[in-house]
Formats: C-alpha cells, structure tokens, sequence
C-alpha cells in the first residue's frame, strides 16, 4: 500500500499513525524534499532513506504517537553525530495523522498516478511479461497490450491489460511523450507497432526485441516508406548488446533501466555504454524537433 492507504487504513481500524515529511532537504541527503513515510506503532510505509535518520524519525514517530502529540519538527544534520557521512541536512516534520490529511494525500497521491509517464508493451509472452512485472515496480502507468486476452491473466496489479484485436489503436490513443516496447508473437507485427510508434514523433523510447539482421530488415521497410531517417529514433536489440543473455528476465531488466534513463530525465541523451555497445536512443519532445 502506498504512504496515505496506510495511513487511511491505520486510521480506520483505530490504529494511531503519523506521516513523516522531508520538508527540507540540503546538500547531500538520501532523498528529496516532498517524500513521506508512514509510521504506526508497530507498522511503516514508505522511506525518507534509511539509515539512522529514518531510525531515529520512526522513534520520535511513535513517542509523538504515544504522549498524544500532535506534530513535531526535526531538523538533522547527516554527519558523524548521528552516524551518517552525507554532509547534507535535512528537515523534518511529523504530524499526527487525521482524516482531512488524509483525504488531501489521497487525492495527491491519485493525481500523482495519473500524471505518470506511460510505457505500452506490445507482446504478452515471456519477455514482455517479464518486463511488465519489471515495470510494474516503478512509477509508471504500464499496458502490457496483446490481441490473445488468453496471455493476459496473471499479471501483476500495477499492470493494465489490454485485450485489443486492433493494438495499433493503442499507439494513437497514447499520451505524448510515452515510452513503446513492441515483442509481438509476429515480425510483420512488430514492423506495424513500431513504425506506428516512430511516426508519432513525440516518443521518449521506442525499442523493439530483435537482432542486427531484423533492424536492417525494418531499415529497408522504413526507406521503401520514405522514413528511413526514422531508424535513428529505434532501439534494437531493447536492453543493449553488451550483455548479451537471452533470458527474459535479464532482457527485462536492462529494458526496463533504458526506459527509466529516458523517462526519468528532462533531457535527450544516449545511454551510457554500460548498457549497449549500440547506444539506446531516449527521444525527449522536450529537446527534439518532430518536424
């Protein structure tokens, strides 16, 4: 559950809680302002960072609880006093959990999951299962999109499924700026999505599973359209060439990391080496023309 379901629960069944805010954050410090945790007696939900400011927040956390407080600030300096080298300082605030606090993290919290960035993964076998699951553990709103509802049961919550006879429709109805994997159970579909997905030109990530012999076939299909530009904006093989393992779970998670370098960053940028000798090309609308 998330820092406010907890809360609401706790506050439910009678439980008393509080929420932790890093309200000020400076220097070097293990998150940033605006992040919270959720504290009961016996119960957390969420981190401001762990280590021994987190500790020390979750025990006045519950004394505030226990002596019938209300709210208390901490203002912590993260050097040798309290066991930490960051060399930053960091503000804290605790308060007692209520319903109209509640209601206000909960309606913040759901504009937060709206606002997310959007990847759509066209292909519900191995691969793309696995990389739905990888995804699902990100702040990201994910469809894993597939016209067999029969490879579609038992994904994970954080997961939207669709069941779509027509999945390019879902290319077209995407918000801008959204990420595309396309593992389709056929080439001459993965060709359609992906070039459907590149024709947008609003796309932070387009990747799509395959080998060096596939990206020259799709090169050609794209010049014979007049696009062959396009092949700039693709990544392919997803997950780079520097590793070169074909488990799913693998590929999954060397994907997911490309589409959170693209999507959790304001800027155009290749990634690092690291991850393919081919560098993956992240393609922000933000600092690239579309004409």
């Amino acid at each position: 559950m998330s820092v406010a379901e907890t809360l609401s629960a706790a506050v439910a069944a009678g439980t008393p809680a509080a929420l932790v805010t890093v309200v000020e954050a400076r220097g070097s410090t293990p998150r940033e302002a605006g992040v919270t945790m959720a504290v009961t007696a016996t119960d957390i939900a969420g981190t401001i960072g762990g280590g021994r400011l987190e500790y020390d927040a979750i025990e006045r956390a519950r004394a505030l609880l226990a002596a019938g407080e209300n709210d208390v600030e901490m203002d912590v300096p993260l050097g040798p006093e309290i066991g930490q080298c960051c060399g930053g300082r960091v503000k804290l605030a605790i308060r007692r959990a209520d319903p109209a606090l509640i209601a206000g993290m909960l309606a913040e919290e759901e504009a937060a999951r709206r606002a997310r960035p959007a990847v759509l993964v066209f292909g519900a076998g191995h691969t793309g299962r696995a990389l739905a699951a990888a995804l699902a553990l990100l702040p990201l709103n994910v469809r894993l999109v597939d016209s067999r509802p029969e490879m579609l049961d038992g994904l994970p919550d954080d997961v939207t499924a669709v069941a779509a006879a027509l999945p390019e429709a879902e290319i077209a109805d995407a918000p801008a700026g959204a990420a595309y994997v396309v593992m389709t159970h056929t080439h001459s579909l993965d060709f359609l999505l992906t070039a459907a997905a590149l024709a947008r030109g609003d796309a932070a990530y387009v990747g799509m599973i395959g080998s060096a012999t596939k990206r020259e076939r799709f090169r050609r299909h794209l010049e014979a359209e007049g696009r062959g530009a396009d092949i700039a904006r693709l990544t392919l093989p997803i997950g780079g060439a520097a590793l070169r393992d074909k488990r799913p779970a693998v590929i999954a998670a060397l994907t997911a990391a490309e589409i959170a370098t693209c999507l959790f960053s304001d800027q155009q940028e290749k990634l690092s080496d690291r991850f393919a000798a081919l560098a993956s090309q992240c393609n922000s609308p933000r600092t690239r023309s579309t004409g």
